[in-house]
Order: structure tokens, then C-alpha cells, then sequence
């Protein structure tokens, strides 16, 4: 396997094991944090100590008038919008069912590429695969997937929001941050979140609610850390250097991590359901590689 593809590997795994536990983290930090204060502190920390190592390192990143733009767009439309949503959500909502629910990201990154990207490689296998990762999800979630609508409504509509901005921003990206590095991606749209967000929470939120624990405050810490530095820098990375369609079926597999994680740390029932749908995943992620599987197996096979 060559160096770049090795490195795209192992950066889509990481992002995949670090997200599929978040959504664990998340929960537990509600237990002691509102919604808005969680995750403008998260994004706060996190733009701090970026910021820190770019001083630290004296780095100099694009500020020209269109990655000014691109900052205040992802700070306001990827992070603290559709992060306020999900947090929100997860008080009315069952984890698995907001995992369904997100799964909508590669339908509406497949749709929004297919409207603003000319060069992406938008074929029937990519469709395919979307449709057999959504469907092992369900498969996945179907015993805990009853709904209470009268309660559960606008939570489920906040998921659905967020997961299609999520989709939007992640093609405007594509399109026009080629140029930005990633640390700059995620240090002042982080700052810009992160400020939003905590001002807003002073305002709309009981912070007197607050619960200053040890549980709550390392959620915070490793959702700063690994949740939002860590895994943020790499996909940007990787949107850079990929299929952005590929990419984005990461939101797939962080759900199976997540079940994993809880039968592995907390003794969850690890059902045959659960195997059949993460098979079903997999199968989904293969038919959108299989071009690029196919031809580096090819050129494997012609270089021996």
C-alpha cells in the first residue's frame, strides 16, 4: 500500500473510533451541563489550545476576504448551529435513534455534490453504498427505534437539520477551502462557535444547573481534545485528499463504534441484528471504493 494511501486509511479510522465514541461523551456531559454551555466550552477549549500551538509554532494562515468568509461560515453553519442541535436533541432523543437520524449526512452530501461539484466521482456505487449503510444502520437501531412523536418531534427534526447543514457546508468546503490548511479550519471557526455559543447560553440557559464533576468536566476535556481537534483537523484533511461522498459515510460507521464500545467498556448486548446490519455497512463501504479498490489491485497485479 502506498505512503498517501496508508496515511488516508488510517485517517479515516481514527475519525471513525474517536466520533463513534462522542456521541457516548455527549450524553454523558448532559447529565451535568446544558446544552449550549457543553458545547461552546468544548469549542472554546479547543480553539484555545489551538491557537496556542500556532503561536507556539508561528505559523501564518490565509486571512484574505474569502477565508474570513469561510471561517465566520463555518463557525456559524458546521459548528455551532448543528452542534447546538444535536446537543439539544439527545435530551429528548434516544443516542441510537439521533445515530439514524445523522445517517442522513452522506444522502445530502451525495445530492449537494451532485448540485455544486463538477469533478466529484458521483456514480451508481456510491449510490448503492449510501442506501446499504443507511439500511444496516436501521437494521442496527430497529429495536430501539419507537418513537414518541408528540414528545420526540422537534428533536428528531433538529438531527435531520443538522445532519443536512452538516451536508451543505461539507460541499461548500470542498469546493472552496482547498487552499486553507486544517488547523486554521477548525481555530477560528472553533473560536467563533465557541463564543456564540456561551453567550447565547448566559442568555437562554439556567446555568445555575451546572454541575461541576469529575465526569462532566473530562467529557468536556476529551470532547475538546479528541472529539473536536484531533478528528476535525483530520477530516479536513482528508476532504482535501478524497472523495468527499466516501468521506462522509464515516457517519455510518461511528454508530457500530459506538455500539462496540458499549458492549467491549459497559457489557452491552452485542446482538446477531447488530452484526447483520455492520455487515451491511461494510458491504456499502466496499461498493463505494470498488473503483479504487479495483484499480489498485490491477496495478498491484501488473507491477509483480
Amino acid at each position: 500500500m502506498k505512503a498517501n494511501t496508508l496515511k488516508l486509511v488510517l485517517g479515516y479510522i481514527v475519525i471513525c473510533l474517536i466520533w463513534g465514541s462522542t456521541w457516548l461523551v455527549i450524553r454523558i456531559g448532559l447529565d451535568s451541563f446544558t446544552p449550549m454551555f457543553s458545547a461552546g466550552t468544548r469549542f472554546l477549549i479547543a480553539s484555545i489550545i489551538i491557537l496556542s500551538i500556532i503561536k507556539f509554532k508561528k505559523e501564518n494562515f490565509p486571512k484574505d476576504s474569502l477565508a474570513i468568509k469561510l471561517y465566520f461560515f463555518m463557525g456559524i453553519f458546521s459548528f455551532a448551529i448543528p452542534f447546538w442541535l444535536v446537543y439539544w436533541a439527545e435530551q429528548f432523543i434516544p443516542s441510537g435513534l439521533a445515530s439514524v437520524l445523522f445517517a442522513a449526512f452522506p444522502f445530502s452530501v451525495f445530492i449537494f455534490s451532485w448540485l455544486m461539484l463538477k469533478n466529484e466521482d458521483l456514480d451508481i456505487l456510491k449510490i448503492i453504498s449510501i442506501i446499504l449503510g443507511f439500511i444496516g444502520i436501521i437494521i442496527i437501531f430497529s429495536d430501539n427505534l419507537y418513537l414518541n412523536i408528540s414528545e420526540q418531534f422537534w428533536g428528531l427534526v433538529a438531527v435531520l437539520i443538522s445532519a443536512i447543514m452538516q451536508g451543505f457546508v461539507a460541499v461548500v468546503l470542498k469546493k472552496y477551502a482547498g487552499y486553507l490548511n486544517p488547523f486554521s479550519m477548525n481555530a477560528y471557526p472553533l473560536l467563533i462557535a465557541g463564543i456564540i455559543l456561551l453567550a447565547l447560553s448566559f442568555f437562554t440557559e439556567n446555568l445555575s444547573e451546572l454541575n461541576f464533576n469529575e465526569e462532566s468536566i473530562l467529557s468536556i476535556l476529551y470532547l475538546a481534545f479528541f472529539g473536536t481537534i484531533v478528528t476535525f483537523t483530520i477530516y479536513y484533511w482528508l476532504l482535501q485528499r478524497m472523495n468527499i461522498v466516501i468521506l462522509s459515510l464515516s457517519s455510518f460507521i461511528t454508530p457500530i463504534i459506538a455500539i462496540f464500545l458499549g458492549w467491549i467498556i459497559l457489557g452491552e448486548e452485542f446482538s446477531e441484528k447488530v452484526l447483520f446490519g455492520s455487515v451491511l455497512v461494510l458491504i456499502g463501504i466496499l461498493f463505494a471504493n470498488f473503483k479504487g479498490l479495483k484499480n489498485y489491485i490491477f496495478s498491484n497485479n501488473g507491477n509483480n
